[in-house]
């Protein structure tokens, strides 16, 4: 009971510190109730980190972080009146409780793993772990992680604002994966604002928290401690913010929380840099025609000025501290890449070919997925095809929806428009593959182009109640398959539930044995780490988080319906 009331605990000082931490500030940037808790979010999590950053660099006493929740409490009674008039705004109400459902919907599938698994996902979730304990402890500056990976092949973001409240609760593994959880599940809120710029209303918010139920790829990402969620986070509340600050008049805001949030990104994973370089493409297309305006050079500058002073803090601390050649020249996708030329761009032709042709009409090596277990099997060959495909990222059928209202989309657009967004969208994809410095067979969707999936979920949820009946018979076939395929049958391997009931049997060695050995390392990492996760503190029969799970999509798929009726 008392881990129960821990996790409660944890839930109710992340989101008190996300909201209530810069609610004040927010609360003077914008007017409108929906934007006001992203941004909110948003700085409260940059505010973390710096505030973090600086007791780390300046070797302060970490208990100035017990400043943090004080200072939200502070933020949120001050603002309460606001607060009140958000939660009193259809749209900022539909928000928050979307965030709320897509929380809780991602927490009760975390207490239900029992060890991590799927596809080659091995060691990344113990590095992150390493890193947030080098934070928590002041590990020494030359310490490798996993035994090899330098602290400058990763950006520190996420892991320091992880450590913040594993220094605030309790620095232990199940906590780790909570607050990781819960800081990925937050790209839904940038996502429920970019509804809006497509033209949804709050009803369209209901649709959108049914398609982040239902994505595998949200689901699997979000309960797997890792930071790619947080930087996409960052990448679309900038993107949010960067068409915000194309409007006539713009918000003066707008424009310096992009490039902050963008910026962010960047500190969270580095997946974020083809997004941040499109965007600067895009402006600069956007205002070349107003370059000499005093206006835009301004809103230029504070928006180049806010990215730049969020990534010195880890750029230039950096860079003292580990040299150029260290800072730069140490992440995954320069050491791995092919020195020649001609190879490289073999290389990106092949891995763009792969992400975008799913793996079941080529032929490659599939001894990754050699094991005994059938039900594990098909576990991996589906969790290959969500995670590193790009168009099955968006779903089985939901991409081929997503095509035809894009189809709809351009031909109601003026030329200019198409040119430039759909040109977007391709260097996007480009780019998205082609930093990635290692040969992938099976795709390389997950990597750099998570962002991009969740924008298709945000373009598609306004379009729900358009499209005909037959469509929306397809794509509610579809998300069943996905949700079956692509969650139930992946979290069930994870528990080790289908071992249990189907073959009750043999000993839970039989079972270990039985699947890949990338599921074997990670289920082996666990023990000789003695790493107890959520599941084995919370110690619930796995009904309990089920019933829970029963009634979230239950409550999800009513409000869903009373939205579409109105």
């Amino acid at each position: 009971m008392s881990t129960l009331l821990e996790t409660f605990a944890c839930l109710l000082l992340f989101f008190g510190l996300a909201l209530g931490l810069a609610w004040p500030l927010a609360t003077r940037l914008v007017t409108d109730a929906a934007e006001r808790i992203t941004v909110s979010a948003a700085i409260s999590l940059l505010a973390i980190f710096l505030f973090a950053w600086g007791v780390y660099v300046f070797d302060l006493s970490s208990r100035l972080l017990w400043a943090l929740p004080v200072l939200a409490a502070g933020g949120l009674a001050l603002g309460r009146n606001a607060l009140a008039a958000a939660w009193d705004d259809r749209a900022g109400r539909e928000l928050l409780l979307g965030q709320l459902l897509v929380t809780a919907w991602c927490v009760g599938w975390l207490a239900l793993v029992a060890s991590y698994s799927g596809g080659g996902w091995t060691s990344d979730w113990f590095e992150h772990w390493q890193r947030t304990n080098f934070f928590l402890e002041r590990g020494p500056l030359d310490q490798k992680f996993l035994g090899f990976v330098p602290l400058t092949a990763r950006p520190p973001l996420a892991n320091v604002i992880n450590a913040v409240f594993l220094r605030l609760t309790r620095a232990d593994f199940a906590h780790y994966q909570l607050v990781s959880t819960l800081l990925s599940s937050l790209v839904f809120s940038p996502v429920a604002l970019l509804v809006r710029r497509f033209g949804g209303g709050p009803n369209a918010i209901a649709t959108l928290v049914l398609l982040f139920m239902f994505s595998p790829l949200f689901v699997e990402n979000a309960t797997f401690a890792w930071t790619k969620l947080p930087a996409a986070f960052f990448v679309l509340a900038g993107l949010y913010f960067f068409l915000r600050a194309q409007a006539d008049p713009a918000p003066r805001a707008a424009a310096p929380v992009c490039g902050a949030c963008l910026a962010a990104g960047m500190l969270a994973h580095y997946s974020a840099g083809p997004y941040l370089v499109v965007l600067a493409l895009v402006w600069l297309a956007v205002g070349w025609t107003r370059c000499f305006a005093v206006a835009w050079r301004r809103t230029t500058a504070l928006a180049s000025l806010a990215g730049a002073l969020v990534l010195a803090t880890w750029f230039g601390w950096s860079l003292s501290v580990y040299g150029a050649g260290g800072t730069l020249l140490s992440n995954s996708s320069v050491t791995t890449a092919d020195p020649n030329a001609g190879t490289q761009f073999a290389k990106i032709a092949l891995n763009l070919r792969d992400t975008l042709v799913p793996h079941f009409l080529r032929h490659l090596d599939t001894s990754l997925l050699t094991q005994t277990s059938p039900w594990g099997w098909w576990r991996d060959w589906f969790f290959q095809i969500y995670q590193l495909n790009l168009f099955f990222a968006f779903g089985s059928v939901a991409w081929l929806t997503l095509l035809v209202a894009l189809v709809h989309a351009w031909r109601q657009s003026p030329a200019r428009t198409r040119l430039l967004w759909g040109g977007s969208i391709l260097l996007t994809i480009f780019l998205g593959v082609a930093v990635v410095g290692a040969r992938d067979t099976w795709g390389l969707a997950h990597i750099c182009l998570q962002p991009l999936v969740l924008l298709g979920l945000a373009f598609l949820a306004p379009r729900w109640s358009s499209l005909g009946r037959a469509w929306r018979l397809v794509l509610i076939a579809g998300a069943t398959v996905d949700f079956i395929l692509g969650i139930a049958l992946h979290f069930a391997v994870q528990n080790y539930a289908l071992d249990r009931w189907l073959t009750p049997q043999r000993p839970p060695t039989d079972w270990f044995y039985s699947y890949t050995q990338s599921s074997l390392m990670n289920l082996a990492a666990k023990f000789h780490h003695n790493s107890s996760f959520l599941s084995d503190s919370l110690a619930l029969p796995p009904m309990v988080p089920v019933l829970l799970l029963v009634a979230l999509l239950i409550l999800s798929l009513w409000r869903a319906t009373a939205a579409a009726l109105q």
